[in-house]
């Protein structure tokens, strides 16, 4: 960390988060009518968390099929459950950050015993060691807590984004049986030398890669069929399967089960999308046949629940291809020379990859690159960019030294954001003791935030209030994500961004390292219209557009200003 970025950061925005009137941390979270904003994926705020680390409702569940608590530092469950996070939507939580998307972590059910990835004892608390694809695991809680969880959502203008798995089940354990030869594969390891050495492998020792590459008819599983019988569903589920292939006229072979069984969560929940797991690890051609299963899932649906659905938009897909960067473009490339367009096999956005690096450069370089790369190459996608995350150990402000900086970067850059649980909150990446990435995913700092903690020169309820400023102007205006991007001024720093596609417009001005404490005139002209009133999303100050100009006496070192 640079002494100079730093101190650009607490000067010009510590001082106009002093001029914010920040809530009582200790009282609930105003709830902030924003349902009905227009929607766009391009302009998606998503916040992902892990089920597990976000927030318990319910302590009876802390430790389903006998799990202990017995695990090494932060690699086992705390007992954060879906019961959990539809409390906080409840309470307006996700609407107060202007949120429109929540993304949840894998809720099947995982392997029921902790096992030794090397780094010691770990359990499935992340939810990407699957057991039975088809069951809410009951640590997180029941399928009314996940009806709960969506319907809830929904209700507050809030769509929901599935974490799946194609790649692969679950660690082999002592009570964990491994699946048949024919649905998976346990070596060799991957190289990542080219498409081969990165598909056909195990990612991991230990981690059976399931065969998407086959088109061979497989029985299910003994172990699924043992527990199903158990649970009295086995006949049910072998009735759907029949009619799903008799549907269909795929072939009952791996990829086809997980396709059923993913469309289900689809099509009972009513989930809005996918974010696909270690995607550039299965043929692309198979992602492509699970959006068409998922999309056929989510209108069905929306035909039996219209009450239920935000709107009439089609099934969306996001994808983790590990070190993917927007400089990439439409095609990823693979070790070897290789390069695929995973856009073309069922994707509408992937995760951004480049973001945490490029977050380092100012801010007219990012904004005017990403729009560019948004508005070219990539102009009918998107990309969804983060600055931290459950598995990158390189995060941008690990220390969390740049929050104030890192919240302006991530949510007024071009593309789609995630807010990683705890980004707005300064939750610590840095824990110690705890090994590799679980020091990433310790639980949500709640505390820090009710009792308005201060760390290195700031309040962690002042970032979160910088952040909810930021993200309700996001939320209330799609052209701040999806727009055109255009510099107006160096001195001070300030930009519009306009949007104009399928009958709906939209335009913003945004000011940057304004002299703090005092009122600032910005130049509008060509934007805004003399006479037009607007608003200043980060006081919530309004005034009227005269010669050209306007004024707000906010005091603040930022504006985000457009009509309400």
């Amino acid at each position: 960390m640079k002494l100079s970025v730093f101190s650009f950061s607490l000067a010009s925005i510590f001082a106009a988060t002093v001029a914010i009137a920040v809530e009582p941390a200790t009282l609930p979270i105003k709830k902030t009518a924003v349902v009905g904003s227009s929607f766009l994926w391009e302009n998606a705020t998503v916040y992902f968390l892990l089920t597990d680390r976000f927030n318990n409702a319910n302590k009876a569940n802390d430790l389903a099929y006998g799990r202990r608590a017995d695990a090494a530092p932060l690699r086992g469950y705390f007992g954060g459950d879906l019961a959990g996070i539809t409390a906080k939507i409840k309470q307006g939580y996700f609407e107060d950050l202007g949120v429109d998307v929540i993304w949840i972590t894998p809720p099947v059910e995982q392997i029921h015993a902790g096992t030794d990835e090397g780094t010691g004892k770990s359990y499935a608390y992340h939810g990407y060691w699957a057991r039975d694809f088809t069951r809410v695991d009951a640590n997180l809680g029941s399928e009314a807590d996940m009806h709960a969880l969506v319907d809830t959502a929904h209700g507050h203008g809030i769509r929901v984004l599935l974490d799946v798995v194609m790649n692969h089940t679950g660690p082999v354990t002592e009570i964990d049986p491994v699946w048949p030869a024919a649905w998976v594969r346990t070596g060799p390891p991957c190289t990542y030398k080219d498409i081969e050495t990165t598909v056909s492998c195990t990612l991991v020792k230990n981690l059976p890669d399931l065969h998407t590459d086959s088109n061979e008819t497989v029985a299910l599983p003994p172990a699924l069929v043992d527990k199903w019988k158990k649970e009295g569903r086995y006949e049910k589920e072998v009735k759907e399967l029949d009619a799903f292939f008799k549907r269909t006229g795929w072939p009952r072979a791996p990829r086809y089960y997980l396709m059923k069984w993913h469309a289900d969560w689809v099509r009972k929940y009513g989930f809005d999308g996918f974010r696909a797991d270690t995607v550039k690890h299965v043929e692309p051609e198979v992602w492509k046949d699970l959006k068409q299963e998922a999309s056929a899932a989510y209108e069905d649906w929306k035909r039996v629940n219209p009450k239920k659905k935000l709107g009439d938009e089609k099934f969306f897909m996001t994808a983790e291809i590990y070190n993917y960067t927007i400089s990439q473009g439409l095609e990823t490339r693979m070790d070897g020379g290789t390069r695929v367009n995973f856009y073309k096999n069922g994707f509408d956005s992937l995760i951004n990859f480049g973001f945490k690096s490029d977050a380092n450069k100012n801010y007219e370089e990012l904004f005017s690159d990403y729009s560019t790369k948004l508005n070219g190459e990539l102009k009918a996608y998107s990309v969804l960019n983060y600055i931290s995350s459950h598995d990158d150990e390189h995060p941008f402000d690990a220390a969390r030294t740049r929050v104030f900086e890192a919240g302006t970067k991530l949510l007024l850059s071009p593309g789609a954001a995630q807010i990683y649980y705890g980004d707005e909150t300064a939750r610590e990446l840095i824990v110690a003791d705890a090994k590799g990435d679980a020091a990433l995913r310790s639980m949500m700092n709640w505390d820090d935030l009710m009792k308005n903690a201060s760390r290195q020169g700031y309040s962690i309820a002042e970032v979160r209030k910088h952040w909810s400023k930021l993200g309700l102007f996001r939320h209330s205006h799609v052209a701040v994500g999806a727009g055109l991007h255009q510099k107006m001024s160096d001195q001070p720093y300030t930009f519009k961004r306009t949007y104009e596609k399928n009958g709906l417009s939209d335009k913003v001005i945004v000011a940057l390292d304004l002299p703090a404490n005092q009122s600032s005139s910005i130049e509008v002209q060509g934007v805004f219209a003399d006479g037009a009133k607007l608003k200043d999303y980060y006081s919530g100050k309004y005034a009227i557009v005269t010669d050209g100009k306007v004024t707000f006496d906010s005091k603040n070192s930022i504006l985000l200003i457009g009509k309400e």
